[in-house]
């Protein structure tokens, strides 16, 4: 790997508190990047990162294009790019970034799925049981819903981040930021019943002992690929095909916007950066707004 690309990723790490997974995906963009710089270039000679042109990135995407990588692979690759020849340039090793006038390409607004109140009912209501996984699998779509968690930050919570006598949860979302979310209803309620019954059945199988809140049948943290099982075969009980975590999500967000919560309270509890990220809810709740409309008024099915 290019020593360059090294320390700036040693960065994004260290002093940006990147996400594994970021640094992951900067990882491989960069690594193809300097690649392609390299074989346009005399072999064995190191790139020198003050002599690339806007040009060269131009080419690069172009590359990208012609290889048949998706729009979104080619904007998120151009975006890792950026955010490394702007560390060149702030740190000094370059004087100007030949990045800057670069545009991402255009992604297209893509809505997210999201279901009906009543969906989500049946849904929830579909998890039945008294074993300490049903307990279990009853909490986790509760609060994967009533709380608008991502899984990852299901299963990365801890048993000291649940404050039931205020109702709230601490949450570590992307960047290892902290959160504080709201736990109440029918999300308190399931997740209290599994703490107190399921948990420590669950707890017991295992070889040691951990502060997970959502553990597996042989006492360890439930993965990502877990919960999108249990995720999955939870939608398959009331006919709904390939049901995703997000999914319980997008729906928490855009039930909660035609609830009347404010756009920037979604935005706090969801965790996003950026409000252009929670804004897309509210295009959602104009879709479901139209939907209505069509099936219901008498004279726009004519």
């Amino acid at each position: 790997m290019d020593d360059t690309v090294r320390e700036f990723l040693s960065y994004l790490r260290v002093e940006r508190g990147a996400a594994t997974s970021t640094v992951r995906a900067y990882e491989h963009d960069l690594t193809r990047y300097v690649e392609f710089l390299a074989s346009l270039q005399p072999a064995g000679t190191a790139i020198s990162w003050s002599h690339i042109t806007r040009d060269n990135i131009v080419a690069f995407e172009s590359s990208l294009k012609d290889q048949g990588l998706a729009l979104t692979s080619r904007a998120r690759a151009l975006s890792s790019i950026k955010s490394f020849h702007r560390f060149l340039e702030v740190d000094g090793r370059c004087s100007k970034n030949p990045a800057s006038l670069i545009s991402l390409p255009k992604k297209p607004q893509r809505l997210p799925d999201v279901l009906s109140i009543d969906t989500v009912g049946r849904l929830l209501d579909s998890s039945i049981g008294d074993r300490p996984v049903d307990l279990r699998d009853r909490a986790l779509l509760e609060v994967l819903y009533g709380c608008g968690l991502r899984a990852s930050e299901l299963c990365g919570l801890d048993v000291d981040r649940v404050n039931t006598d205020d109702g709230v949860l601490l949450v570590r979302g992307k960047g290892d930021k902290e959160r504080i979310v709201p736990l109440a209803g029918t999300a308190e309620k399931a997740l209290c019943d599994y703490l107190e019954h399921g948990r420590p059945v669950l707890a017991r199988a295992g070889r040691t002992s951990t502060m997970a809140v959502f553990l597996n049948a042989r006492g360890s943290r439930l993965t990502r690929q877990s919960v999108h099982r249990i995720v999955r075969n939870a939608g398959l009980r009331v006919g709904i095909d390939n049901l995703h975590p997000h999914t319980l999500r997008h729906s928490c967000a855009t039930h909660l916007l035609e609830g009347g919560a404010d756009l920037r309270i979604i935005q706090d509890m969801l965790g996003h950066s950026d409000i252009a990220t929670t804004q897309i809810y509210t295009h959602v709740q104009q879709t479901h707004l139209q939907e209505e409309y069509r099936s219901a008024h008498p004279r726009a099915r004519r």
